[in-house]
Parts: C-alpha cells; structure tokens; sequence
C-alpha cells in the first residue's frame, strides 16, 4: 500500500474534507493527464478502500473527487460493488453521500480517540 497516500486521506478524513486526484497522483509521481498514470491512482486507492474494507471501515478513497464534478471516480464505484457495499441499484450520489458522511464520521471518532 502506498503508505504516504493512505495516510494523507486519514488527514482528508479527520478534516471532514474532500481531495483531488490531482492533489494525491503527485504524492506518487503520477501525472493525471497520462491515461497509465490515472490507472495507477486508481489502483492505490483501490488497494486502500479494500485495506479499509477488510478492516471493518468505510471506503476511505471516497475522500478523492474529480475538480468540477465532485464525486470520484467510475473505479470507486465500480470498487464499492464488487466489494458488497454498494448495490447496484444504489443511487451513484446518494451513495457517495452516504458513504462520505461514514468516513467523515468514523476518522473523527478515531481523532477523539487521540
């Protein structure tokens, strides 16, 4: 896993907040105008939401929006499906809601618990 990438998406989390892709593929070496480079962000956060999966927690890489659209990308879904959290017929934005506000809302027990 790509341990400085896990790690900032914590931050994201336990700040209620949302990143870019653009702001994380660098934490990599990643371009997001190269079509391999976006498949390898893509796989890092994937590899991340199946740690946290496993773990009993929620899909941390919900914290990674496109700029303009705000909301991630087909992969995260794509991921939360095969993964049993989402259904398909599962609303793609209500899902990221939902799926935001777990996040969000277990990175800030985890800070209380510091």
């Amino acid at each position: 896993m790509h341990e400085a990438i896990y790690r900032r998406l914590i931050e994201v989390a336990k700040a209620e907040r949302t990143t870019y892709y653009s702001e994380i593929a660098p934490m990599a070496d990643l371009d997001m105008d190269s079509q391999a480079d976006r498949n390898a962000i893509a796989d890092i956060l994937d590899e991340i939401s199946r740690h946290e999966h496993a773990e009993g927690r929620p899909l941390l890489s919900v914290v990674v929006v496109h700029k303009g659209e705000g909301t991630p990308g087909n992969g995260f879904f794509d991921m939360a499906r095969s993964v049993g959290v989402m259904q398909r017929a599962d609303d793609r934005v209500t899902f990221f809601a939902r799926e935001l506000g777990q996040v969000h809302d277990a990175w800030r027990t985890a800070k209380a618990r510091q």
